[in-house]
């Protein structure tokens, strides 16, 4: 059977002007996550990401040399705060405001579904996340696997697409409480077999504990 790992990138700059480049810790994640990907033997076949720094970022410091596609992006934060009513400069540096805040739009976001004022919709998030997924599983031979270096609310997507089996509208409250918790350089482990795709782990963090205990972050 063939596996995909989907690995949320380093910790990005939050606070900064430009949060979308990883942070020193950022790297030093992005190192150990590589290596970690390196003991399991992964990485044989082809390695993504979106389009984001932080996402190249963290498969560069890690080792591979991905192709890139859109649809792994992550999606537009300022745009889901701000079509629900929060205001992004309302939420501050702190990142338990911020949460509070995110956490709120985004379930305006996905109950809104295809009739959300944003640019993209969660039903338009959703199926983007699903079709790149769909075309990176059908591209796996047998007992190839596939890296992809992403963002927590695309993995937290097509965690949530595995568990619910798409069915709206279970699929939407399911990402909720997955896209949370999702940590930094965290692993999720989908298999593909005869009977679809299946997750046999979600945001595995052991390689931050032990030896590299203090390098898990959320944010």
């Amino acid at each position: 059977m063939g596996v995909v790992y989907l690995v949320r990138h380093g910790q990005a700059s939050f606070g900064s002007a430009d949060y979308d480049q990883l942070s020193e810790l950022g790297v030093r994640q992005s190192h150990v996550v590589g290596d970690e990907l390196r003991r399991r033997g992964a990485g044989s076949g082809e390695a993504w990401c979106g389009t984001f720094a932080r996402q190249r970022g963290t498969a560069q410091a890690a080792g591979f040399s991905p192709q890139h596609d859109i649809r792994w992006d992550e999606y537009d934060v300022h745009d889901v705060l701000a079509g629900h009513g929060i205001a992004a400069d309302g939420t501050g540096a702190d990142p338990r405001s911020f949460q509070r805040g995110l956490d709120s739009a985004l379930a305006r976001w996905v109950e809104a579904g295809a009739s959300s004022p944003c640019q993209e919709s969660w039903a338009a998030f959703a199926a983007r996340t699903r079709s790149a997924l769909g075309e990176l599983v059908a591209s796996l031979g047998q007992g190839e696997d596939a890296v992809v270096f992403t963002s927590g609310g695309v993995i937290g997507a097509l965690a949530a697409l595995a568990l619910s089996g798409g069915a709206e509208p279970d699929w939407g409250r399911v990402f909720l409480p997955l896209h949370r918790v999702v940590c930094n350089t965290g692993i999720t482990k989908l298999i593909v077999g005869r009977s679809g795709v299946s997750m046999v782990s979600f945001n595995e963090h052991a390689h931050l504990e032990g030896e590299s205990s203090g390098l898990l972050t959320y944010r």
